[in-house]
């Protein structure tokens, strides 16, 4: 059977206006992880594993609220306080797996589709460095869908999710909490966009996108994607302290740390209806 588990090479570009200007940009591999194929993926691929250390991995424990649960479970749990039909969809989640037992994620995304392909729903997991986390849970409204664009793998014309939700986590020192946040999403196919923007009293002062081209997901491409990409989970985190030294010395102001409750999720524009 084939799987419709994948991989994508791309980059990730940050940028900072207000109050002063800031950019970071570095390259990027995640896979998209049908969730319920993790499992036999790991014993299909000799180069990935769940929950061992292998050159790269999925813990589930690195995403959801930390628990035993296995996070397929978690994650129809969150749909149905969302209104969704959660049992009838199929669940992929876009991260960075762990390099050499080592994993962080800023940012990993749950696509929850249909069994025609169209997208029911988005779960933004964000990651902070404190070892928190926080998911925004939110269903894809009609009105969302601004466009669409031909793709070559789905064979379809695959839409343009645009959503909007108020900053309820605490993620960076650099970042206040009375800001909003801006979605702008091309689910994956042979290309994966994501973008946010961040607004405080009506102002952009952040941007941040990650785009990527699919491969498959085989032991040839994992080895290709980790050459190009040594170490790449460490290299983040690094990158991440790194900017936070030069913001630090361009007079970026500090906001106090608001601790959050671990693995907390909230529904951004519930559908209202019972599953």
């Amino acid at each position: 059977m084939t799987s419709s588990s994948c991989l994508y090479t791309g980059q990730v570009v940050h940028r900072r206006f207000l109050p002063r200007a800031h950019r970071l940009r570095y390259r990027v591999f995640w896979i998209l992880l049908d969730l319920s194929e993790v499992e036999s993926l790991s014993k299909k691929l000799t180069f990935f594993s769940r929950n061992r250390f292998n050159l790269t991995s999925f813990h589930d424990s690195d995403h959801g609220d930390g628990s035993d649960l296995p996070l397929l479970k978690q994650a129809r749990a969150l749909l149905r306080q969302a209104g969704c039909q959660a049992d009838q969809l199929v669940i992929k989640l876009l991260c960075m797996p762990r390099i050499l037992g080592y994993g962080f994620n800023p940012l990993s995304v749950y696509f929850c589709s249909r069994q025609d392909g169209s997208l029911e729903a988005i779960i933004y997991e964000v990651h902070n460095t404190f070892g928190e986390r926080h998911s925004y849970v939110m269903p894809v409204q009609k009105r969302t869908v601004q466009g669409a664009v031909q793709d070559p793998v789905q064979g379809a014309a695959s839409d343009i999710v645009e959503q909007h939700c108020a900053k309820g986590f605490y993620v960076s020192p650099f970042l206040g909490m009375d800001m909003s946040y801006g979605f702008r999403v091309r689910p994956p196919a042979a290309q994966v966009e994501i973008s946010i923007h961040g607004k405080e009293n009506d102002k952009t002062i952040i941007a941040a996108s990650l785009s990527g081209a699919r491969h498959e997901l085989t032991d040839g491409f994992l080895l290709k994607a980790f050459a190009s990409h040594p170490l790449l989970t460490m290299k983040v985190i690094a990158g991440i302290h790194w900017h936070a030294l030069r913001m630090v010395l361009k007079g970026f102001r500090f906001h106090a740390r608001q601790q959050a409750a671990h693995g907390a999720a909230e529904v951004v524009n519930s559908r209202g209806i019972q599953p």
